[in-house]
């Protein structure tokens, strides 16, 4: 890629004048071999990982946070963690000093489909590869992977198991994330797909709570406030669902089927105390580390990933089997 080119061109000059360079060394006397394309055959770890997420509020986000960090700082590159808050600007902002910085990979859970494409490009044309974790951006060949979830899947097992408790018939509420944000869609996409096959199951009202735990409350307040002939709801996220759980026991109606999406550590002490049926885990820790090492193998040794769009299967977590789960993750 083009950092890697940049950092090697500085090291052969450098050599040719007898000197070090802090950081960015190579055992080799000459400048790395280059590829027929002219890309670099890649070099040694080091020099500074951009990991630029949304709010750590979220454990979501910090989860991922901290996992990239931990294995870029293991595999022996320094780290800068930031949040854009889902604020397009203030991303843009971040990116720019990333670039400014140098930055040998920027690791990026990115702020609006649309709204990231032009700060992505403006990192590739600046030589720095982009890894995107969690949620893709509606245009291919300018992030050089895209790490998410499999949504999809994951809705799929979320939904079935949503059936299952409701034993298929019943009126239920759907609370949607951001528009702006595809995993939104997809999962809603996902859970209609599992649901439609059942026809006694009524959808009574579907709103977006934008992944908010406050809003989510809110929202669901009202809706108790319309109708409270309600068996089941359906999240987009942990952090509404949780959200929800609080309006319902504000309701006394704790014996509304919940289920969520995440994996969140709060979750699962929900599943526990029987506050919630469900959630599906999606392995933030696993996506973050897979964008560092494979971060690392670019600059190291030139290869990029085979393919730009990759996909994780998500895990379903219920009562059964939720001592088996740490912060997004399996426990080791």
């Amino acid at each position: 890629m083009g950092s890697t080119r940049r950092r090697h061109a500085i090291l052969a000059a450098t050599l040719v004048l007898g000197l070090a360079l802090a950081g960015c060394g190579s055992d080799s006397e000459s400048e790395p071999e280059s590829s027929a394309d002219g890309s670099s055959s890649g070099g040694e770890a080091g020099g500074l990982i951009a990991i630029i997420t949304p709010s750590p509020d979220n454990p979501f986000f910090k989860a991922e946070a901290d996992a990239a960090a931990a294995k870029a700082e293991e595999l022996g590159y320094e780290t800068s963690v930031s949040s854009h808050d889902d604020d397009p600007n203030k991303q843009s902002e971040l990116i720019d000093a990333a670039i400014s910085q140098d930055a040998v990979a920027i690791i990026l859970d990115n702020a609006g489909a649309d709204a990231s494409i032009g700060p992505v490009r403006k990192a590739d044309e600046a030589g720095i590869p982009v890894f995107l974790i969690d949620r893709e951006i509606n245009e291919t060949g300018i992030a050089t992977a895209q790490i998410v979830s499999n949504n999809a899947q994951g809705a799929q097992l979320g939904a079935q198991e949503f059936v299952k408790a409701m034993k298929g018939k019943g009126n239920y509420v759907e609370l949607t994330g951001k528009e702006s944000d595809t995993n939104a869609g997809v999962r809603s996409g996902g859970y209609a797909d599992v649901i439609s096959q059942y026809p006694d199951m009524k959808q009574v009202a579907q709103e977006t709570a934008n992944w908010d735990q406050q809003e989510a409350f809110t929202k669901m307040e009202t809706i108790i406030q319309r109708n409270r002939d309600i068996d089941g709801v359906i999240a987009g996220n942990d952090t509404m669902a949780l959200g929800v759980v609080a309006a319902l026991k504000a309701a006394k109606m704790d014996d509304v089927i919940v289920v969520g999406f995440d994996g969140s550590p709060d979750a699962i002490d929900a599943i526990k105390a029987g506050d919630m049926q469900a959630t599906v885990l999606q392995p933030a820790a696993l996506a973050a580390e897979t964008a560092v090492e494979q971060a690392n193998t670019l600059i190291t040794t030139g290869e990029a990933p085979a393919e730009e769009k990759q996909a994780i299967d998500c895990v379903l977590v219920t009562a059964e089997n939720a001592d088996d789960f740490g912060v997004f993750a399996l426990k080791k």
